[in-house]
C-alpha cells in the first residue's frame, strides 16, 4: 500500500503497541512505563513482518517504553530515527493505574458513572486528566500530518491516543470514541488527500497469531 509517483498523499499508519501485562491483566493503564509481553513482543514483531514492504518514512512514537519497543520492530532494517513525540503519551489515568475496574467502580464511584456517560469524554480521571485534553493535545500532530505534501507515516501509540486521533482524521465529534475498537498490536491505515481522510483499514489484526490475544482495554 505504498505511495506511486505523482500520487500526491499522505499514507497513515496509525499503529497500538503489543500487549502488556496490565493490558493482559486487565488493569488500568496510561503513563505508567511498563514492557511488553513475551507475547507482546510476538505481537510488534507480527506488525514488523506485515509493514516490512512498505515504503515507511517517517515513524511518529510515544516515549513510553512499550510503544518505543513495537515502533522498534515497525522500523526494522530501515535507516531512520525514531521521533519521540509527548503528544502521544497516553491519556493519565491518575490514580486509576493498575486498577481493576471492579475496584475503580468500588472507589471512585462518582467518576465511574460520568465516565460511563454521555459526558464520559469531557470527565477528568482521578488525579488525571480528561480525554478531552488528549484530544487537545494530539490535535496540533494530526494538523502536521494533514499539511504534509506527501509520505507515507507510522504513528505508534496507544488506545486513547488513537481513538482520538481516528476521530480528529475523520471528522467526528469525541464522542464518537465508543463507536469502534483499536485493539491490541492493531493497524489502522489512512489516505490523507485534499484535506480529506480516507479510511483504508480500521483496528485491523490479521497479522496477528490465531492465539496472539487482543482486546481494547487501556493503554
Amino acid at each position: 500500500m505504498g505511495a506511486t509517483a505523482g500520487d500526491e498523499r499522505v499514507i497513515l499508519y496509525l499503529i497500538r503497541h503489543g500487549e502488556t501485562a496490565y493490558n493482559r491483566d486487565r488493569l488500568g493503564l496510561g503513563r505508567a512505563d511498563v514492557p511488553l509481553t513475551t507475547l507482546g513482543e510476538r505481537q510488534a514483531a507480527a506488525i514488523g513482518a506485515r509493514l516490512a514492504r512498505e515504503p515507511i518514512e517517517r515513524i511518529l512514537v510515544s516515549p513510553l517504553g512499550r510503544a518505543i519497543a513495537t515502533a522498534q520492530a515497525v522500523r526494522g532494517e530501515r535507516p531512520i530515527e525514531l521521533e519521540i513525540r509527548d503528544e502521544l503519551l497516553e491519556l493519565d489515568v491518575g490514580v486509576t493505574e493498575g486498577m481493576t475496574f471492579p475496584d475503580m467502580r468500588e472507589r471512585h464511584p462518582d467518576f465511574f458513572a460520568a465516565w460511563v456517560g454521555v459526558d464520559g469524554a469531557d470527565t477528568v480521571m482521578p488525579g488525571g486528566e480528561s480525554l478531552r485534553h488528549v484530544y487537545e493535545r494530539v490535535a496540533p500532530l494530526i494538523g502536521e500530518l494533514r499539511a504534509a505534501p506527501e509520505g507515507v507515516v507510522a504513528v505508534v501509540s496507544h488506545n486513547f491516543v488513537t481513538k482520538v486521533a481516528i476521530c480528529q482524521l475523520l471528522g467526528l465529534e469525541l464522542d464518537a470514541w465508543r463507536s469502534f475498537a483499536t485493539d491490541i498490536a492493531s493497524v489502522s491505515i489512512f489516505d490523507l488527500r485534499d484535506g480529506r481522510a480516507i479510511t483504508r483499514a480500521l483496528n485491523d489484526t490479521c497479522h496477528l497469531e490465531m492465539d496472539s490475544g487482543g482486546g481494547s482495554t487501556s493503554g
